[in-house]
């Protein structure tokens, strides 16, 4: 049953909401995904502060014409879902997990990260980078490195010094 004008008119104004007050947002493909799983997908998102919003192709599209986004669109392949957010990180982060966990029945089609165009190993290359804490930890382990190498070399030569 083809969709009335009206109710095009909501969706393509919905995706410009929500193109014009998130941060990020991927393109995801959810080809034979079941509507059990999508459930899954979305309860989890929703606990990230993530929205996932599906909508044709074509009306997408056209919200995402009068964006006036940088760089070239992504192909948008297969069934097209939406997962945004007002974290930069958190959207590609999330739906990359999803896609490991779903074996190839949710991916990434690509996305918008900072008002341009990104392809599919530019969202995956950004899903993959580590969290605010995660990077903290390693800052931490590289500044902790060389003062831990320092004590225990003054370690070994006071067991060697006690030894002779």
């Amino acid at each position: 049953m083809p969709i009335q004008r009206a109710k095009k008119e909501e969706i393509v104004s919905k995706v410009k909401g929500i193109l014009d007050s998130q941060k990020s947002l991927v393109f995801v493909n959810f080809h034979k995904l079941p509507v059990i799983e999508t459930g899954e997908v979305r309860r989890e998102l929703r606990a990230h502060e993530l929205g996932y919003y599906v909508a044709k192709k074509t009306l997408v599209k056209k919200a995402l014409a009068d964006a006036g986004i940088k760089g070239e669109q992504p192909s948008l392949d297969g069934e097209l879902a939406l997962v945004y957010g007002k974290d930069l990180l958190a959207p590609a982060r999330e739906i990359y997990a999803f896609q490991k966990k779903m074996d190839k029945r949710v991916s990434i089609l690509g996305g918008i990260f900072d008002g341009e165009y990104k392809n599919k190993e530019e969202m995956e290359s950004i899903a993959t980078i580590p969290s605010r804490e995660g990077l903290l930890s390693m800052f931490l382990n590289v500044i902790n490195s060389p003062i831990q190498g320092f004590v225990v070399a003054i370690n070994a030569i006071a067991e060697k010094k006690g030894s002779n």
